[in-house]
């Protein structure tokens, strides 16, 4: 009893409409006969009489007119509803879920963002910050749909795809005397800022000062590029960042910007499940964030 035969119900508010069986069927291209069947079945279903005829017309009863509300409601919500299933099919509209580092997510995915939004506004975007293991995890179980992460990252289910090569700096208050380039040695002399421990990034600075044999005490260790930045620029020490974090200081000359003596850089990757279903919102996600590096020979995901 609960279920209904949408096109017996649509047949039915177009008999109303038009005011005869015979305008419903030429409206339909039904024969007749078809049409009064679909309106016996309906109201065989429902336990109640929809149409009477009044003279030659045919006019919808008590329980007709009221279920004529319910009609064009559920006209409206089928509408709707295959209108989505349209753009779902084109590609045009779904989801795409990206975790990436807060560093990341600030100096390099608002204008990729930006232009997505632009050419798909009804694309879903979310955006997720943490550490390359978490996104790890998140892609393999498919919580998110793809990462931009540090490397290394490695996983069974992985599809890894460096894309952009981020040298790391020194970063100091505007005014300090540093050499041209900055090694270990000259920075156990100064209070120093490091990323909190955990990530990825701090491990890559951990190593660069241990295989100089030096074991750096941080004065303080901060998760956000921002505040490490705010910190330094009051003055409380020096700090090694992303190169792509320092770069707009150094040109607005807020911070002296120093390289790494020898150089140190880390490789920001994309991370893809290999089985990942790729929609066109997906794809066009993917494609931008590959362009954030160098030109590739590579064929763009498919």
């Amino acid at each position: 009893m609960r279920s209904l035969n949408l096109d017996n119900l649509r047949t039915f508010a177009i008999v109303v409409e038009q005011g005869s069986f015979s305008a419903a069927a030429t409206r339909l291209g039904l024969t007749q006969p078809a049409v009064s069947l679909q309106i016996r079945q309906l109201e065989r279903h429902l336990g109640v009489s929809l149409i009477e005829r009044i003279g030659r017309r045919a006019q919808p009863t008590a329980a007709g007119l009221e279920l004529l509300g319910y009609s064009e409601r559920f006209d409206a919500l089928v509408s709707s509803a295959l209108d989505a299933m349209a753009r779902h099919a084109s590609g045009v509209m779904g989801r795409v879920r990206i975790g990436t580092g807060a560093t990341a997510c600030i100096y390099l995915l608002p204008p990729i963002l930006r232009s997505l939004r632009q050419r798909f506004p009804t694309l879903e975007i979310t955006v997720s910050t943490g550490n390359t293991s978490d996104f790890v995890k998140a892609v393999e179980e498919n919580s998110i749909d793809v990462a931009l992460v540090t490397l290394p990252a490695a996983g069974r289910m992985l599809d890894v795809t460096p894309v952009l090569e981020d040298e790391f700096v020194v970063i100091a208050p505007a005014g300090t005397d540093l050499p041209e380039r900055v090694d270990a040695a000259t920075l156990t002399t100064r209070p120093v800022i490091l990323f909190e421990p955990g990530g990825n990034t701090r491990r890559i600075v951990d190593d660069w000062f241990a295989q100089r044999g030096v074991a750096l005490k941080p004065i303080m260790s901060l998760g956000s590029v921002e505040a490490i930045k705010e910190l330094v620029s009051a003055g409380l020490g020096c700090a090694v960042l992303p190169g792509m974090a320092a770069s707009q200081a150094a040109r607005l000359g807020e911070l002296v910007v120093r390289p790494l003596s020898p150089g140190l850089h880390r490789t920001l990757a994309i991370i893809l499940r290999r089985d990942k279903r790729l929609h066109l919102g997906l794809k066009e996600t993917i494609r931008a964030l590959m362009a954030l590096g160098p030109q590739r020979t590579s064929k763009p995901p498919q």
